[in-house]
């Protein structure tokens, strides 16, 4: 999954030999959920205190520019405070008051929520576009999903990012009811999977080398190792890959491909060797480690006859050199759901 360049890996031999090593070599570490913060919830720029009607709240804010905003929401689903990065719109100054569409872009694992406008140029890409860019932390995993944690359903980052988020963004900017969501790496896992488990919700769904079949060949080593790079045991995700099987059903973008009928898709996936990225083998056998399960969803979106625009390409790297042309290709896609124009 993307990380920082700081974070990278060595490379391995083989793709399933990379995960496996991964794993191996992690610690691990106990049970998940943090006890949120106390005090009192920040104020709106109109001076009057944001909290949306499930108790999360916005605590702090500070503005980096006119435009981009970083949160910090005190979640009651994740049980902690949790960053989130907004981006408006140019017009948005001239018209704070009118309802727009709402673009949830996700991070992969081993990154952060700044992600998407440190490595990209969504910032200037999207300023005539008239939707609210929302950026949310899933976590240092990346994977925007509720824990299993031993029966205790936390941190749920699906509610946060879903439901807590959106309530603020009501409350704050607001944020109309028509959403689509896009994501890279465990981001693009997490895009497909709300749309699938939230029929409805999202009006166009977008993945980007997304982890779309978790029980394909070699997937739970490749969601074991994510979790456990991170020092925490991977059973704590959806539980064990037998004991818990139908929790890690339930979560499987594949298993759902049905309930995608209806949503506008976009799902891009490189082959990985031969890449054209030199300078990052590492990230090129990755991206090949995933291209089979990519294209085993592919497949059975098409068997159940749900519309998708799909991008197999040949080479291509886990990075955001693959990941920011693919997000431009993928925009009328997003922007048809999301009621835009197009061109």
């Amino acid at each position: 999954m993307p990380g920082r360049r700081r974070h990278r890996r060595s490379a391995a031999r083989t793709r399933l030999a990379a995960c496996t090593a991964t794993a191996a070599l992690l610690a691990t570490g106990g049970a998940l959920g943090t006890a949120p913060a106390q005090g009192a919830p920040a104020t709106s720029r109109s001076g009057q205190a944001v909290v949306a009607e499930d108790g999360a709240q916005i605590i702090a804010r500070k503005w980096l520019d006119e435009r981009t905003v970083d949160l910090t929401v005190r979640s009651p689903a994740v049980g902690a405070d949790v960053p989130v990065r907004v981006l408006l719109p140019t017009s948005y100054a001239q018209a704070p008051g009118r309802e727009r569409p709402v673009l949830y872009l996700l991070q992969g694992a081993h990154d952060d929520y700044t992600s998407w406008t440190r490595e990209t140029d969504v910032e200037s890409f999207l300023a005539g576009q008239d939707v609210i860019t929302v950026m949310p932390s899933a976590g240092a995993t990346g994977i925007p999903t509720d824990w299993w944690n031993f029966g205790r359903r936390t941190p749920d980052y699906e509610t946060f990012q879903v439901d807590e988020v959106m309530g603020l963004l009501r409350e704050e900017f607001h944020a109309g009811e028509r959403r689509a969501v896009a994501g890279v790496s465990t981001g693009g896992y997490g895009a497909l999977a709300f749309a699938a488990r939230r029929p409805g919700t999202f009006a166009a769904a977008a993945s980007y080398s997304g982890v779309l079949d978790t029980r394909a060949v070699g997937m739970v080593t490749v969601v074991n190792a994510i979790v456990a790079r991170e020092l925490q045991l991977p059973a704590l995700l959806w539980g064990d890959p037998l004991l818990q099987r139908a929790n890690w059903t339930a979560h499987n973008p594949y298993a759902l491909a049905e309930h995608l009928k209806g949503t506008r898709l976009y799902v891009s996936q490189g082959s990985g060797i031969p890449s054209t990225d030199f300078g990052n083998l590492q990230g090129a056998i990755l991206e090949g480690t995933l291209y089979g399960q990519a294209r085993r969803f592919t497949d059975r979106l098409a068997a159940l006859g749900v519309p998708a625009q799909t991008h197999l390409y040949q080479g291509g790297s886990h990075a955001w050199s693959s990941w920011q042309g693919e997000f431009k290709t993928s925009w009328p896609t997003l922007a048809a759901g999301l009621g835009l124009p197009t061109n």
